[in-house]
This record gives C-alpha cells, structure tokens and sequence, in this order.
C-alpha cells in the first residue's frame, strides 16, 4: 500500500482507520474472512470494523489487524508501538517481553494528531498492558512482575501531569487494569497478601475512572481469588456486589463470566444446589455469547469450555466426581498450560474423590511438571492442597514418588 495515498492519509487525518485497514487489505489482495482469520476475528467483525467510521475504535484489534497488515500504527491512531502478539516459542516470548520492559521504562510517543494526545496516551499504555496480560500464559509470573510494576510506575507517573479529569480517568482505568494483572501474578507466585493488596488497588482504580463494568469485573476477580482460596462467604459477598455494580446495561459476556464467578463461591461455601444454578446460567448466556472478540477489559474469550473449567473447578471444591469427570474433556480444551494445569489439578482432585487415588496422582504429577516450569507457586500449592486430601497411613507406590517430588521444591 502506499502510504502517501491521498486517500489513505485523508482517511487517516479523519480518524476513519476502518477505511485505512480497508484500503491495505485491498492492496494485499485478502478478502475479509482470510484477513479475520489471519487475526482470529469473524468476516463479520471485520466488515463492521471497516465500515466503523470515525468512531471510538478497539485499540487491541486494531493493533492486532495493522500489526498483520504492516500499517504504521499513527495511520490507525495508536502510538508509535509494535503491535504485540502472543508467541509461544521461547524467542518470541523473550522478545514480547524485552519490547514490554521497554515500553514501561520509557516515556511514550504522542499520537500524530497534537488533539488527541490524551487519548492516544492512554490508548498506548492500554496496549501495552494488553500485551503484558498475554505474555502472562507463556512468562513465569516472577519474570514479568517486574515489567508490570515498571508500567504502574509508568500509569502513575502520567497521571501526574493528566491535564483534565477525562485523561485521568482514562488512565485511571488503564491503572486498574494493570493493578489487576499483578494482583494475579502475585496470585500465581503464592503471595496472596499481595494479591489482595493489588486487588483492592484496581477496585479503587475503577471506582476513580467512573466505569462500573470495570469496577464490577475487579471485584468479580477478587470474588474468583477468594473462592479458590476457600473464604466462601466473603467470596460470596464480592460477588453480590460484583452484581450490583453492573447496573443493567452490561454486555452479555458479563452475565456469563460472572455467574461463572458466582459458581465458585457457592461451591467454596459448600452450596452445591447454588453453584449448579449458577452455572447453568453462565452455560446458557455463554453459548449465546457472538463469536466476536470481547468487549474490554474482557481480553480473552469466555465461552462454553470457560463454563466447563469453573464446573470441573465447583466439583473439586464439593467433592461431586461426577461434575469433574462429566466436563474434563472440554475444560482442556482451551487455556493456556497454567491454566490447563490447575484444571488437572481439579480433575485430579475429582478422581480422588471417586476413589481412583493412581489415576489422581498420575494427573497430579503432570501438573506439577508445568508448575516448576513456570515456577508457578500457585500450581505447586494447589497439587500440595490434592494430596493433604489424601490421609492413608501406606500410600501407594505412585503416592509416594509424589511426595518425593514435591519434597524439596521451594517456589
């Protein structure tokens, strides 16, 4: 494409970057389902998308279509960043993460539009917490804490200098948003206090930026935190209030994930009749949920295998085999390794409850194998909690390499 079209650059000035992905997708010869599937959106998503206009834009989709694309992001409004993605290979992660650190420790470039340099800030530092939250399913958490603390600095330091109450409440959300992501990096390494410190920090974050839809996803992922830590009635509170936050105009991914959330913490406080209820609302509003990506701060998609998980993860917490073992197949079958490594832990502990105690160690062991190459102290402690539940006076052969294995691990 070139980029000295006067049709790309009128575009471009008006803030129809739709019209400017439409233009080099034309000049790259793709259609518009091979460019969504380049991307993972839908042929529809990106029609709509194109045909946008000058309206307020995603910035993570349009990062990932320019990135694809080759377009230098001040022609689709963001700031002069790399797109990042997620890569699985150790070279890519390493690369993802130096380009993080880098973004954190330095000042940002303005927009190319001297009127829009708030929104491009935060746009920008929104970004780069985006890619930071994707870099979490291939980083060990205690090899990217440290980027993610730089880029609060960052947030914080920016918002010093906010020159009016919108700009520091867009940076307030972009804050709130990073705070959460280190209270489950915290999470991840076994600091729980910390984790709840950053926590309460992304809830007060949300209330500061005036959006209740982030403020009752902060408290939902406070609520998820507690029910996996086995404080059932408070997560049981988190999660009403969570509720009331929404208010009514909420999107349907909302009622999804939460009434996912609110599965765990009947099932922390023991209700198995609540948390099935529970879940077969998140089953019903996530099989209606479009395939298009989800609306922010949702970065990942919840669907029905999300469901399935948190149903493998009630079972687990109530001893109920049948939930583990009826929804395993599916519950793997997204995530990433961590994530997948706590659900066999969960189906782990299901066969354990059905008396199958090989099969549960067999499972438990394999877990623990991702927990030390991530050095993931979550993981570790989990596969800890699997075999407290198990109090024969002679384990089994199997039981007893892992212990053997678990003996002298430190996280």
């Amino acid at each position: 494409m070139d980029l000295r079209a006067p049709e790309v650059r009128a575009a471009a000035r008006g803030g129809n970057y739709g019209r400017v992905i439409e233009l080099a997708r034309k000049a790259a010869r793709l259609t518009q389902r091979q460019l969504g599937e380049a991307c993972g959106l839908s042929q529809s998503a990106v029609s709509r998308l194109e045909k946008h206009g000058t309206g307020a834009y995603r910035t993570d989709v349009l990062a990932r279509v320019a990135a694809h694309l080759e377009i230098p992001p001040a022609l689709v409004g963001l700031a002069a960043q790399h797109a990042l993605q997620d890569g699985s290979k150790d070279v890519e992660r390493r690369n993802l993460l130096g380009l993080a650190v880098a973004a954190a420790a330095t000042p940002l470039l303005p927009p190319a539009a001297p009127s829009d340099t708030d929104g491009g800030q935060s746009a920008a530092l929104r970004l780069n917490t985006t890619a930071l939250r994707r870099l979490d399913g291939s980083t060990p958490s205690r090899e990217l804490s440290e980027s993610v603390h730089a880029h609060l600095r960052l947030i914080q330091s920016v918002s010093r200098d906010a020159r009016s109450d919108a700009h520091r409440a867009r940076l307030a959300a972009v804050g709130s948003e990073t705070a959460s992501l280190a209270g489950w990096l915290a999470w991840d390494m076994g600091d729980h206090g910390s984790a709840r410190t950053w926590y309460g920090s992304a809830i007060r974050a949300a209330r500061t930026a005036g959006d209740p839809l982030l403020a009752a996803y902060q408290i939902g992922s406070l609520a998820q935190f507690e029910a996996h830590a086995g404080n059932g009635p408070q997560a049981l509170s988190l999660a009403a209030r969570a509720r009331q936050a929404l208010g009514p105009r909420r999107p349907p991914v909302a009622d999804a994930w939460l009434s996912s959330v609110e599965a765990l913490t009947h099932a922390a406080g023991g209700d198995r009749d609540g948390a099935d209820r529970a879940l077969t609302r998140s089953r019903a509003a996530a099989e209606a949920l479009p395939a298009d990506p989800p609306p922010w701060p949702w970065v990942f998609r919840f669907g029905p295998e999300k469901v399935a998980a948190a149903r493998v993860a009630c079972g687990a917490k109530l001893k109920r085999a049948d939930w583990v073992l009826s929804a395993d197949v599916e519950a793997l079958g997204g995530g990433t390794e961590k994530q997948r490594a706590l659900i066999v832990l969960d189906l782990a502990a299901g066969h354990l409850a059905a008396g199958r105690i090989e099969a549960a160690f067999a499972l438990a062991g394999r877990a623990v194998d991702t927990g030390l190459k991530y050095r993931s102290g979550r993981i570790v402690d989990r596969a800890r909690a699997v075999r407290r539940a198990l109090t024969l006076t002679s384990p089994p052969k199997v039981v007893r390499q892992f212990d053997e294995r678990l003996h002298d691990v430190y996280m």
